[in-house]
């Protein structure tokens, strides 16, 4: 099941990628052409957070259950977390950055419900998706990374 839940997680990452790069695409066109609010803006943006929020689940699972989670007690004794980088990015940096974009993400979505200019939603949007691919981008485990990268595709 532990594998099974990693892989659907590191799947997920991926989902996320493709429908916030679509996210941003759609936001920087209806602000820079100054078009009307869609309703396959709102459905897009609606997508791309339910995916976020249901990955964040499965993260919060991987932290404190997970093979190296916080409650499995996977810390070697007489190691601090905050000096092993391993358990410091799974512990603290990874999902503390998650969070944030997750936030993000929320905050792009709910411009969708505000009662404000379409321009002005498009261009909130925008920001709040774009910063939150960037914090994305530097929280991901990816390959190349030191010690804690993980395969492009886990299990494939």
């Amino acid at each position: 099941m532990q594998t099974g839940l990693v892989h659907l997680h590191n799947f997920l990452r991926w989902v996320i990628l493709i429908l916030l790069v679509i996210s941003i695409a759609k936001a920087y066109v209806g602000w820079t052409g100054k078009k009307a609010f869609a309703a396959g803006d709102k459905k897009v943006w609606l997508f791309t957070m339910i995916s976020a929020h249901t990955t964040l689940l499965l993260g919060l699972y991987q932290v404190f259950f997970g093979r190296y989670g916080v409650l499995s007690g996977a810390l070697p004794e007489g190691t601090s977390f905050m000096k092993d980088k391993f358990f410091r990015f799974y512990w603290i940096e990874h999902p503390v950055g998650m969070l944030i974009a997750i936030v993000l993400i929320t905050l792009g979505h709910g411009m969708a419900k505000k009662a404000v200019s379409d321009e002005l939603k498009y261009k909130k949007a925008f920001y709040y998706f774009l910063i939150a691919l960037i914090v994305i981008l530097a929280s991901i485990p990816w390959p190349f990374r030191d010690i804690v990268g993980r395969p492009w595709f886990p299990g494939m």
